[in-house]
């Protein structure tokens, strides 16, 4: 009798761990794997107005230089916003008003990036006048937060235009008062800045159905030889920038090493056609093709613009091979 009573209680115990053993494991079970999420949680997790799973990058422009606090002044206002955005500069040292020039910064830079992210320029002579500020998305999926000035002309044309609305709803603006001479700060700014919280572009006005253009200067190829302009400064090393292609010099018959007669500025000129930079003796001039495929003027290890006093704007003329140095 006393031995089937222990037998029975040992069995009653072995089922009794048994049962914890086996709740214990489904809670293990439940904390190792996450519910399915319903149709509505799945939705907005995967909306870009949710964009937690990826860090929003800002890309950053102006032309207000860095002996000031405006550059500092508009990240704060863009960190204020979207405390957790990754903000990238370009450069703040755009030759100020320049627009043509900080279009081919804009034209030259945004292929690195991916679909996403929101670009902020500020190169901006009109501000506080009627031109507008606008949100700009090309079909690459980027963002451009840009005055309506020609600025974004060449990034739309190679990519396309999606949509563009101007930037009206006071919402998408600094919290105060708005200053006619610094929408850097109060209208640009906070503008990329809610972008990148992903806010939905087309709630910050009006559509704008047609956006300035820039009239972009190119080269012109001719019988004679290809006509072109010194559009900038490969600064800090002082080369000149051309808008000539570099295919357009093979086109003329030139290859690498070759000795070209050229008018630069209508001054006469014979410089080598070099692969790299130590293809010349050190403080000797060269022509070369730049990284982005023009065609541009250089000193090994030295200022060309400098050394020669030459400063864009400018002109530039490489004849045909063979043909006598005509400009244009």
């Amino acid at each position: 009798m006393l031995a089937e009573f222990r037998r029975t209680k040992i069995r009653r115990a072995a089922q009794s761990f048994a049962a914890a053993c086996a709740l214990a494991g489904a809670f293990w079970a439940a904390g190792c794997t996450k519910p399915p999420a319903d149709k509505g949680s799945r939705a907005i997790l995967s909306s870009p107005a949710y964009p937690s799973a990826q860090r929003a990058t800002i890309v950053f422009m102006t032309d207000f230089g860095t002996a000031n606090d405006a550059v500092a002044i508009c990240k704060a206002v863009m960190l204020g916003v979207a405390p957790d955005a990754r903000i990238m500069d370009i450069t703040h040292q755009v030759t100020p008003f320049s627009i043509e020039e900080a279009s081919r910064n804009l034209e030259s830079v945004s292929p690195y990036y991916p679909a996403g992210t929101v670009f902020v320029a500020v190169i901006d002579p009109g501000v506080g006048t009627s031109r507008k500020a606008v949100i700009v998305k090309t079909k690459k999926g980027q963002y451009f937060v840009v005055p309506d000035n020609g600025l974004i002309t060449p990034v739309v044309d190679r990519d396309g235009l999606e949509h563009a609305y101007e930037i009206t709803n006071t919402n998408w603006m600094i919290q105060a008062a708005v200053s006619s001479t610094f929408h850097g700060r109060d209208i640009f700014s906070p503008a990329g800045a809610h972008l990148a919280m992903g806010w939905d572009y087309s709630m910050a006005g009006p559509e704008v159905a047609q956006l300035v253009r820039l009239t972009v200067k190119t080269a012109a190829a001719s019988d004679q030889g290809v006509a072109g302009d010194i559009i900038g400064l490969d600064d800090p090393f002082g080369s000149l920038i051309t808008d000539v292609p570099g295919d357009e010099i093979k086109k003329l018959g030139y290859h690498v090493g070759d000795k070209i007669t050229f008018k630069l500025n209508n001054k006469t000129l014979t410089l080598p056609l070099a692969r790299t930079f130590m293809d010349a003796p050190v403080g000797e001039p060269l022509l070369y093709v730049d990284s982005r495929g023009r065609l541009g003027v250089a000193v090994n290890q030295g200022d060309y613009s400098k050394k020669y006093d030459v400063k864009p704007p400018g002109t530039i003329f490489i004849p045909r091979k063979g043909a006598p140095g005509k400009s244009r």
